[in-house]
């Protein structure tokens, strides 16, 4: 068979997001006696689903974002927008999987427009295999649909080095700023700033020292760092606290300096961003301007879905005080309706919709076309198999996934799953509960640790060209599956709890798993997902 590894193109636009989205951008000012209509348009979330770390540029009248892949394919989302509010999801920086020197840990990508050359230029953090440092990279484009060009770790510190920010001094001069990851290893997070080469490849003299973790509010670290001008001086955006998991307590401030280099004076009434009814913690967003006015894009739990979604990107409008200070006002509501997000695919396309995603270090394989999509089965994952899933946006969910089993290969089972992992520590490997079918029958199931434990069973139907099962998830987290029979639902198991398998860092996934042998493969005839 004539397979497709992770590699694809993007053939068919998916993703549709009403969202609206920011980049750092100097000397925005209100225009007098101007209606906000886009306040009135914005729903939050505005990414819905795991899109932490939002960053957005704006070029002419377009706008660009993405946000932290962490540790799926394809890597680093690339949104498009005419009017900060409608996106769609059209490339990934790295389509191809993660380069050469890069582990895993992708977060912050942070997108700069350099109106001189022409070239997009992303940062973004990256581990490196060979120090397991973590550490500041970029790559460019001449276009922000790519082709992405990468040209690796610009900083690596001992400590680590995250969340690369590119902006320019009081002078012109191009600076690299960034966090070094000090809370690693109980150490204060230093904000960083260096001269950085026109090309972005190389940076020049000296770091020096913005600011540091060292007031109360700000706890283990400072991170995230966005910055913009307005006036006289460069405004800084930055994250505190915890920012990942059950035990979040993160926030927003802002700092500000009338040179690029200090000395720089923090808000006194920060935090300017805070947990409100609908949000919590939080932070780490990036600052566009439309129309006059600026906007902040960051990323939040909401408190409906919590860590089982992730965090989604949240869009507040700024505001200035008296002594020009820039703030939010903290009342983002949760609005979204969640039949917007269903989704069903047939994968007649020529290639994968680009909502599908896949571990980072595994490369699938698979066809797609007129029989459906026929996906390689592996051991892979600590045996939980090849994985393909996307983003779960809402609490209440049903996932369904049609096969044919007269289709796939005798040495393999496919079904659908949720993703998770051992723990919610960071780093825990993956881990699944899930209800699968090979020619021998149908399970419902949990691996995690590399360990299988089966939870329910049933003979196959007597027709099993198109067999349907399904998983159900209420609050996020409790799960029932279920098959059809002869036009009827028959459950194998319900209420089994997920909440032991979030992720840290990340919310669940959900999608489609196909176990077994490697030659062999099972053919997805339809996914359907439909949200309450």
């Amino acid at each position: 068979m004539n397979m497709m590894t992770k590699s694809f193109t993007f053939l068919v636009v998916m993703g549709l997001l009403v969202a609206a989205s920011v980049s750092c951008t100097p000397g925005a000012r209100k225009q007098e006696g101007r209606q906000d209509t886009l306040k009135a348009e914005i729903v939050n979330p505005v990414l819905a689903g795991d899109r932490p770390d939002p960053t957005v540029i704006k070029i002419g009248d377009t706008f660009w974002a993405s946000a932290t892949s962490n540790e799926w394919s394809p890597l680093f989302p690339i949104f498009k927008s005419n009017d900060l509010v409608n996106w769609e999801l059209v490339t990934y920086v790295f389509p191809d999987g993660a380069p050469d020197w890069a582990r895993n840990n992708f977060w912050a990508p942070e997108l700069a427009y350099d109106e001189a050359q022409g070239k997009v230029y992303v940062h973004y953090t990256a581990r490196n295999k060979e120090t397991g440092r973590l550490s500041c990279a970029v790559a460019s484009a001449d276009s922000p649909e790519g082709p992405y060009t990468d040209h690796g770790p610009l900083v690596s510190q001992e400590l680590g080095s995250i969340d690369g920010f590119e902006t320019r001094d009081e002078n012109g001069k191009l600076y690299l700023l960034w966090k070094e990851d000090g809370n690693s290893r109980g150490q204060p997070t230093p904000m960083w700033a260096q001269e950085m080469n026109e090309s972005r490849t190389e940076l020049l003299g000296e770091p020096v020292e913005l600011f540091r973790n060292d007031q109360p509010w700000e706890a283990q670290l400072v991170e995230g760092i966005c910055v913009f001008r307005k006036g006289e001086y460069f405004y800084a955006t930055y994250s505190a606290g915890a920012c990942c998991n059950k035990e979040c307590n993160y926030k927003a401030g802002v700092a500000r300096a009338k040179n690029l280099l200090g000395p720089w004076e923090k808000y006194e009434k920060n935090p300017i961003l805070k947990d409100n009814e609908s949000f919590r913690c939080p932070g780490h967003g990036t600052v566009v301007e439309k129309d006059g006015d600026l906007y902040y894009l960051y990323h939040a739990y909401s408190t409906q879905s919590d860590v089982y979604v992730g965090r989604q990107g949240v869009l507040e409008k700024i505001q200035w005080t008296e002594d020009g200070w820039p703030v939010v006002a903290n009342d983002a509501v949760f609005s979204r309706e969640t039949g917007s997000l269903d989704f069903s695919d047939d994968f007649q396309a020529a290639d994968l919709l680009p909502i599908w995603q896949w571990r980072v270090t595994q490369d699938i394989a698979y066809k797609t076309g007129p029989e459906g999509l026929k996906l390689g089965a592996s051991e892979d994952n600590a045996n939980l198999g090849t994985v393909l899933v996307q983003l779960t946006k809402t609490l209440d969910y049903q996932a369904t996934a049609t096969l044919d089993l007269s289709a796939s290969g005798s040495g393999a089972e496919g079904g659908v799953a949720l993703v998770g992992a051992d723990n919610n520590g960071f780093g825990a490997p993956l881990a699944a509960i899930g209800i699968s079918a090979s020619k021998s029958g149908v399970k419902v199931w949990k691996t995690t640790k590399g360990e299988t434990t089966v939870l329910g069973e049933s003979p196959l139907p007597a027709n099993a060209s198109a067999l349907p099962l399904r998983m159900e998830v209420r609050q996020g987290h409790l799960l029932s599956f279920s098959l059809e029979k002869e036009g009827a639902w028959t459950t194998l198991a319900t209420d089994i709890d997920a909440s032991p398998f979030v992720p840290w860092g990340m919310g669940f996934r959900l999608g489609l798993v196909a176990k077994g042998d490697p030659a062999a493969t099972v053919n997805f005839k339809k996914f359907e997902l439909v949200n309450q």
